[in-house]
C-alpha cells in the first residue's frame, strides 16, 4: 500500500500525496479521479474549499510552522494531549 505525504508548506497550504480519500461533514466522498495530489486550505480564506485557490498569499497568512509541545515527556508524532 503506498503512503500518504502531507507536507505543510511555509504560509500555505497542505500538500497532501498519496491515495487520497476526501469526504466531507455530510459523509459525501471528493471524487479526486486522476488526483495524485491535492492541496487542502489551511488559511479559511479559499473560495474554492476545501482546496487552496492561493488566496492565502493575497491576504498575508502566516501560520505557525512548527508543532508546539504540549508539555515534556508528550509521544513523538503526537504533540498534543487531549
Amino acid at each position: 500500500m503506498s503512503e500518504v505525504k502531507i507536507t505543510v508548506r511555509p504560509n500555505g497550504p497542505y500538500r497532501v500525496e498519496g491515495p487520497i480519500k476526501l469526504v466531507d461533514a455530510e459523509g459525501r466522498e471528493w471524487d479526486l479521479t486522476g488526483k495524485a495530489a491535492v492541496s487542502l486550505c489551511r488559511c479559511g480564506a479559499s473560495v474554492n474549499k476545501p482546496f487552496c485557490d492561493g488566496t492565502h498569499s493575497k491576504m498575508g497568512f502566516q501560520a505557525a510552522e512548527a508543532a508546539v509541545r504540549a508539555e515534556e515527556g508528550s509521544t513523538p508524532g503526537f504533540p498534543v494531549k487531549i
